[in-house]
């Protein structure tokens, strides 16, 4: 009794012991996945736990998204997860996505998880139509993309309408001209052909680096009012804060880069921005709502912190992240070097085969030709002896006739006839049978000399029979040797399917996207971004700023080149406002940097907007 009490008591205290637990999805851009979370956990202990799944260590781009009243929001890491304005119910679901993005994709991206969750996204951006993309940038962007699926084109694999249940152009594009799908489609397919041998993660880059040079790319937009009630839009990006037209999401009216800007602050619903240069006049602004202000303040302190960062030496994590993706992908390039090496020889060993097969073919068929030769010959040697035959028989016959003959003359001269008309009789008798004797000479060796040229046509036969399966017998040995030579050359060729997986680090951290305390209802709330470095800093971003003014000439003369092909197909009666803006910024010859760096001229005299 004693003991099923204790027994009792102590399955009760084990019960209690227990944490409590809820349930939380993760969505990612290509994948869901479900992790039972204790009820104390913080936000960075649920996202370091996706992180270590993901394998990811770039962690301090990303963050977990959730939506609340149609306002986005991100998950704070010092605070607990369930402390968060998140729905009750099971399971309470995030939304893993990149918060900042980088300047230079090519340069900050490290892991190719990093970059491929990156890709994703923004290809999904470009497609909803939340990134402005030209038509003849959407063509290049969906070759890139079609590469980095179904790898090189294959004329006898991609065949026409492969693409015919792929999402590649956003609909405004597609519903600006005049074009088929399968006219899309062929114009995809050319850019596509061109990028053979370009790995999956080469792909993914260079969509990238086209797709980072885009307008809108990486900026997030608010709905503000300045002080005089006009409506504006604020736009935050890893360069800095920018304000728009609401008609215009393009071209900023002014900028503020982050080494401008000393400090940011907000009160309530008024947001204020402090130049770094004090004659300049301070903005000011407000939005909607009070989230709003903190998710903008959110996202200015980790722009401004990554902003801060890529202008200094790397940390030793990322020396070691850059070292381990150089070997990694030096690595990646000597196996499709040998992959490559070992396609080309089985390539050229399947030509060989091909070739010795074709050459066996040829000569079984000229071994056939030989064999039917050699039996017409058979054939014609056999008549030739069988007329030979005859014509000697034919012959003996006639010289047995021609003895006969002779045999009756000499038995009619030894009878003669005494009388002279018997004797004249004789004579004539006797002439006509030497005629007849004579005739019969003639025919017998006319006869032999036709029999001797038959013997001759049938030795000629048979010599030629005889040619003939010498012939047969040579053809017939190279073939075999053919036949030994392809076996020889045959090379076995075996591909290895490598399952690449990214390294894991527990130790990861993300970016200190939390805020400090603040008092919401009467304080005045600021973060001060003034550093002792930024002077010294000017200079060097100044020259940073166009390092991606200009794409690659070749890629230039492409795009030219399409836009003018697809030009007479356009519908001028739906294009949009966007599309409006940015022929007029094309044909200004505007593009997104240099349009920034104008703006921040213009931010360095009075505000008046």
């Amino acid at each position: 009794m004693a003991g099923a009490i204790a027994s009792r008591m102590s399955f009760s205290s084990l019960k209690r012991k227990q944490p409590k637990t809820f349930t939380v999805r993760i969505i990612t851009m290509d994948a869901e996945m479900e992790f039972s979370c204790e009820v104390k956990w913080k936000g960075k202990d649920l996202f370091d736990l996706v992180c270590r799944t993901l394998g990811l260590r770039e962690t301090w781009f990303f963050g977990l998204q959730y939506t609340i009243k149609d306002t986005v929001a991100w998950l704070k890491m010092d605070k607990k997860v369930l402390d968060h304005d998140v729905p009750t119910e099971e399971p309470v679901t995030f939304h893993f996505l990149a918060k900042f993005y980088p300047e230079n994709a090519e340069e900050e991206l490290v892991q190719e998880i990093t970059q491929h969750l990156f890709f994703l996204q923004v290809k999904k951006q470009i497609l909803d139509e939340k990134i402005y993309c030209p038509p003849e940038a959407s063509v290049l962007l969906a070759s890139y993309a079609v590469q980095a699926k179904y790898g090189d084109y294959d004329p006898t694999v991609h065949q026409r309408g492969f693409l015919a249940q792929e999402e590649l152009l956003p609909k405004r594009v597609i519903n600006l001209y005049q074009m088929t799908p399968e006219m899309w489609e062929e114009r995809i397919t050319a850019w596509y052909a061109e990028h053979r041998g370009r790995a999956r993660d080469e792909a993914e880059m260079e969509y990238l680096k086209i797709a980072q040079d885009l307008e809108m790319y990486g900026v997030n937009y608010f709905a503000i009012r300045n002080k005089k009630g006009t409506e504006l839009l604020l736009g935050v990006d890893a360069l800095g804060l920018h304000i728009y037209d609401p008609e215009n999401r393009l071209t900023p009216k002014i900028s503020f880069p982050w080494n401008e800007i000393r400090n940011i602050s907000y009160s309530d619903k008024e947001f204020t921005i402090k130049p770094l240069d004090k004659k300049i006049d301070v903005f000011k602004f407000n939005s909607s709502k009070l989230r709003v202000n903190k998710l903008i303040l959110q996202l200015c302190i980790g722009n401004h912190d990554l902003f801060m960062r890529r202008r200094k030496a790397d940390s030793l994590e990322v020396q070691q992240m850059k070292a381990q993706a150089r070997e990694e992908k030096a690595r990646k390039q000597m196996e499709r070097q040998r992959l490559a090496r070992e396609k080309q020889m089985r390539e050229e060993a399947e030509r060989t085969r091909d070739e010795l097969e074709r050459r066996l073919l040829q000569l079984k068929e000229e071994a056939t030709m030989a064999n039917e030769a050699l039996m017409r010959s058979e054939e014609t040697a056999d008549l030739l002896a069988e007329k030979a035959q005859i014509t000697e028989e034919e012959a003996k016959l006639l010289a047995q006739k021609a003895a006969e003959a002779e045999q009756e003359m000499q038995r009619i001269k030894a009878t003669a006839i005494r009388t002279e008309e018997e004797k004249r009789l004789m004579e004539q008798k006797v002439l006509e049978a030497e005629m007849l004797a004579l005739k019969m000479a003639e025919e017998s060796e006319r006869r032999a000399k036709e029999a001797d040229q038959l013997k001759q046509d049938l030795q000629e036969a048979r010599e030629s029979e005889r040619r003939a399966k010498q012939k047969l017998l040579e053809i017939t040995s190279k073939s075999s040797y053919t036949e030994q030579q392809s076996h020889s050359r045959h090379i076995p060729l075996s591909w290895h399917n490598q399952t690449l997986t990214a390294p894991m680090n527990s130790g990861t951290t993300a970016l200190p996207a939390d805020l400090p305390s603040f008092n919401l209802i009467s304080e005045s709330l600021s973060f001060d971004f003034k550093d002792t470095d930024m002077k010294r800093l000017s200079m060097e971003i100044e020259k940073e700023k166009v390092e991606y003014m200009e794409k690659s000439k070749h890629l230039q003369e492409q795009l030219n080149e399409l836009k003018t092909e697809i030009e007479a197909l356009k519908l001028k009666e739906r294009e949009t406002a966007l599309d409006i803006l940015h022929n007029e910024n094309a044909d200004r010859g505007n593009s997104k940097h240099n349009t920034i760096k104008k703006t921040q001229a213009q931010g360095r005299r009075p505000i008046c907007i």
